[in-house]
């Protein structure tokens, strides 16, 4: 699709008039109409504007000229899983998984290397070949070739470590030792936990990125436990494959 019609697709499935539009990012009715005759294409700083406005890439407001990578993990990407900037807007770089809040999830090329070959690994690529494949190329990416300029000198991983730290301290009671916490996207992992009143409720936000992991139960079993953090609470939860049957073991603010 050319600019004109994404434009005009994304105004009338919003809802908004040309007016309406015009507001929103500062200018006339009559520069809308242009842009959906195209005649004119909107300049830099609006096509910023209508991203917000649409929660969409300025990649998705051109058509879509290029396939979006991620410059961490090397994953393409469309809009439903970009990374966001500390004031929420897109970042069209980096994944979900990767960027959370204007801030780099991973500081540790092998530590990303070994989350990207389980996933791999679940769509039948081999253990080996990943490795081999994700050691060659993710190097090459943005974000690792100027790793130094864009670290936060390992603020993010102190804060991992200090989450996994409150976390085991909690003694679990079948929870094995915490070692790692990767990203999780809420709406992957939001399960809804029946209370004792019997109202099903859901704890997390489906457009959020949390910290967390999924390990066995020690007493074995169907049944694994599920860890979920952020700066201000710890949940802790057990189900069964696939996420069935979840039951809330703790849910604690800090």
């Amino acid at each position: 699709m050319d600019t004109k019609d994404v434009i005009y697709e994304l105004r009338t499935r919003s809802g908004l008039s040309q007016d309406e539009l015009a507001e929103k990012v500062f200018v006339t009715r009559q520069a809308v109409s242009r842009w959906e005759n195209g005649e004119t294409v909107p300049n830099t700083e609006t096509l910023k504007l209508l991203s917000g406005v649409f929660n969409v890439s300025i990649n998705t407001l051109l058509g879509s000229p290029h396939q979006l990578i991620c410059q961490c993990c090397g994953m393409p990407m469309d809009d439903s899983i970009l990374g966001r900037n500390g004031d929420g807007s897109i970042n069209e770089e980096y994944c979900q998984w990767c960027y959370i809040d204007g801030t780099y999830a991973y500081s540790d090329l092998d530590e990303l290397i070994d989350v990207c070959v389980q996933q791999m690994a679940k769509e039948g690529v081999p253990e080996d070949q990943a490795r081999i494949y994700l050691k060659q190329e993710l190097p090459k990416l943005d974000y690792w070739k100027r790793y130094e300029e864009l670290s936060d000198d390992g603020q993010f991983e102190a804060f991992k470590k200090q989450l996994i730290q409150e976390i085991n301290d909690l003694h679990i009671e079948g929870l094995p030792e915490v070692k790692a916490l990767n990203a999780l996207v809420g709406k992957y992992v939001n399960l809804a936990y029946r209370l004792p009143s019997g109202a099903n409720v859901q704890f997390l936000d489906d457009g959020t990125t949390y910290l967390g992991n999924q390990l066995e139960s020690e007493f074995g079993g169907d049944r694994c436990f599920g860890i979920l953090a952020n700066m201000d609470f710890i949940l802790i939860c057990t189900y069964k494959a696939g996420g069935e049957d979840p039951e809330l073991v703790l849910y604690k603010k800090r």
